[in-house]
């Protein structure tokens, strides 16, 4: 569910703040591989928010339109790999990542 909510969330961004809360919430009775989405979801968010931010402020110069363009894709990237991994019941594989897996 979170990672819909971060999917919706590319578009409207408090469905991305409910979502963090909700990992954050329900990360401690998690099993281990439930609880390896919530941390990967939980990074996702706080890289989210850096990039958009560094991005939005690039935008005074053309940079911040490939900076905002990379945070896209980066972010819908790791949220579908991490939603065909939980809908296969597997934990994510490497939740620490900056990448994708």
């Amino acid at each position: 569910m979170i990672y819909i909510l971060y999917l919706l969330g590319v578009f409207l961004p408090a469905f991305t703040l409910v979502g963090v809360v909700l990992a954050y919430i329900n990360r401690a009775d998690a099993p281990d591989w439930l609880y390896s989405h919530y941390r990967f979801q939980i990074r996702t968010f706080w890289l989210s928010i850096l990039l958009f931010f560094i991005g939005s402020i690039l935008l005074i110069i053309v940079i911040g339109q490939l900076v905002l363009l990379f945070w896209f894709v980066w972010a819908m990237v790791r949220i579908i790999k991490g939603l065909t991994l939980l809908s296969r019941d597997e934990a994510h594989p490497n939740p620490d990542t900056y990448l994708f897996t």
